[in-house]
């Protein structure tokens, strides 16, 4: 009976247990081109699937450094259409009132315009807007969501389009958290936008949570703007 060596034996072993290890990292990667895919197709759905919503929008104006005292604050009912847009019904305002008009004003113009049919398609996040990398390491938890992360980078530059990263749901593709530098500047008083955004899933679709944008002047120092959402309420599309 021929005698192997024991660490021969042990060596043959962990090998093979290094090799499974190996195997299962490689499971459990997943493919960039179906994550984008999904990426894709949870975007649609939503543009899709939801005929209106009604939030309600609170907006808080920062300068100077101080998070704890707003200088402007702003609270809206955003009425979402899907074949006409967004308007706003404002409930509250306080504070400066040349911030609120210089600043959260000059933010719904924006997002109404961004909101319109005819422009709402390029500022989705997906793939005919953004270079997407899958990060390496597979699923991820943020939020207690099991998630993706991808390195994000418009094809064309925009106020409204982030150089920055992107999670998404491991299992459906729907978008958690969007954070990044926007990759044009909205005023030429203004240097780079800080931006992040945070979602919940609200009837299957990805709803806005909380959003905040940090924009750093030397004219006018540093701003910070921060906007929570909630109540929401939709209308889903009639299944035709």
């Amino acid at each position: 009976m021929m005698h192997v060596n024991r660490w021969v034996v042990a060596g043959m072993f962990f090998s093979l247990a290094l090799l499974g290890a190996g195997a299962a990292a490689l499971a459990q990667q997943p493919d960039q081109a179906a994550v984008i895919r999904s990426i894709d197709a949870a975007v649609h759905a939503r543009a899709e699937g939801i005929e209106g919503y009604l939030v309600t929008e609170h907006y808080s104006v920062f300068r100077s450094g101080d998070e704890e005292h707003p200088a402007a604050e702003m609270t809206v009912k955003t009425i979402y259409r899907r074949d006409t847009g967004k308007t706003y019904i404002i409930q509250s305002e306080s504070g400066s009132a040349i911030i609120r008009k210089m600043v959260l004003d000059k933010i719904l113009e924006s997002e109404k315009e961004i909101n319109l049919p005819a422009n709402r398609e390029a500022a989705w996040i997906t793939s005919a807007n953004y270079e997407m990398k899958l990060r390496p390491g597979g699923v991820q938890r943020l939020d207690g969501r099991d998630c993706y992360v991808l390195d994000i980078a418009p094809k064309r530059k925009a106020p409204n389009l982030l150089d920055g990263t992107l999670w998404v749901d491991a299992k459906d593709g729907t978008i958690i958290q969007i954070q990044g530098v926007a990759s044009k500047s909205a005023s030429v008083f203004t240097g780079p936008t800080q931006m992040m955004r945070q979602y919940a899933s609200v009837n299957g679709f990805a709803m806005a949570t909380h959003a905040r944008a940090v924009a750093d002047s030397g004219l006018f120092g540093r701003t910070v703007i921060a906007i929570d959402y909630r109540d929401y309420g939709i209308q889903l599309t009639p299944t035709r």
